[in-house]
């Protein structure tokens, strides 16, 4: 991941203070560097962000274009978009201290800086890759620090004050953020906000004016969810069935990034022809998207394994292959109307 430049706008609540930076940052500096750094890829790889495409009449999509091809400088670009932020919850009853970080990176999901050192971090700024603008919502929190000064007497005296300006640290989520691609694309996290009277997402429905989709994630959870019920409905096992939907998932992740949940059905219920027909009809009913783009890593930690819990308190993970696969795992149904669960085929146990 490469930090083209950055630049943070300030404003604080109670003051109503605006300060509107003029110049990006130095990235030379290493703090500067990672913090940036890291904010770009949890925004760019945050599996909770939703999709979206600009709408017909977006003002911020004609002049991100024209920041892209060079036709717009940086700083005053970011500060008229800061502005019109800060004139929106400036609406709000209590308006809360922020900072707003626009980052212009290069970069691909996959990569990360935890646990890398600056020799790494220096290699990934020399990589070339897609190009994104991030608009992050850095909402300022308040914290207890130490205060150094003299008192009357003149004693030199440490005390405690509280500050009302203190950052995220790199790896707190965000919950306010935006990712637009050079190619147009848009992912973002946002939450409503009461602005004048009426509920809003400021970043989606105010700034970028662009239509909100389900993420990747919210949509495998919910293809998930209505196997599970399915599975139920018809006496079978759901701990099984999601297990295999998961699988499937997974396994469709390494050569299509595109999951249609119909086909997903017709796979889980292979032997159980009625039970397809049934999640094809919730599915519509639901309004469930017939194709949807599924990133490899949304797979790879989000379906990749299964968790279940019994009702006598035992918690079991395993990965989900696992679920349709019985020399590895085994779900059997009892007489009694219990179920019994057979771990096969291990090798050694270790405490965890």
């Amino acid at each position: 991941m490469r930090v083209n430049q950055a630049i943070l706008h300030s404003y604080e609540g109670k003051s109503c203070v605006k300060v509107f930076s003029e110049a990006p940052m130095d990235l030379a500096d290493d703090e500067v560097k990672r913090y940036v750094t890291s904010q770009a890829r949890r925004a760019l790889s945050n599996l909770d962000a939703r999709r979206g495409a600009f709408l017909p009449d977006s003002a911020f999509a004609k002049e991100a274009v024209a920041f892209f091809r060079g036709n717009a400088d940086f700083a005053p670009f970011t500060a008229v978009a800061a502005e019109f932020l800060i004139g929106q919850m400036g609406q709000m009853e209590e308006t809360p201290s922020f900072d707003l970080l626009f980052i212009d990176f290069e970069g691909r999901e996959e990569e990360t800086v935890d646990g890398l050192g600056e020799e790494d971090i220096e290699m990934m700024y020399r990589s070339q890759a897609p190009r994104y603008l991030a608009i992050v919502m850095l909402e300022s929190r308040r914290a207890y620090m130490h205060e150094v000064g003299r008192d009357e007497l003149g004693h030199t005296l440490a005390s405690i004050a509280r500050h009302h300006a203190i950052l995220p640290n790199p790896s707190q989520k965000v919950r306010s953020f935006a990712v637009v691609s050079a190619t147009g694309d848009v992912r973002f996290c946002d939450e409503p906000r009461v602005v004048a009277g009426r509920s809003v997402e400021l970043l989606p429905e105010a700034l970028l004016q662009c239509t909100s989709e389900a993420s990747s994630k919210e949509v495998v959870q919910g293809v998930c969810d209505l196997v599970g019920a399915v599975a139920d409905e018809f006496g079978a096992n759901p701990a099984a069935a999601v297990a295999r939907a998961k699988a499937y998932v997974s396994e469709n992740a390494e050569t299509d990034e595109v999951l249609v949940p119909e086909q997903l059905a017709r796979d889980v219920f292979a032997d159980a022809p009625q039970m397809h027909d049934r999640f094809v009809e919730e599915a519509a009913e639901q309004n469930l998207p017939d194709r949807v783009s599924v990133e490899p890593e949304v797979a790879r930690r989000v379906a990749a394994k299964h968790k279940i819990r019994t009702d006598t308190g035992i918690d079991i993970t395993f990965p989900a292959e696992y679920g349709k696969n019985p020399d590895f795992l085994e779900f059997e149904s009892n007489l009694d109307g219990t179920l019994s669960i057979r771990i096969k085929n291990v090798g050694a146990i270790e405490n965890r």
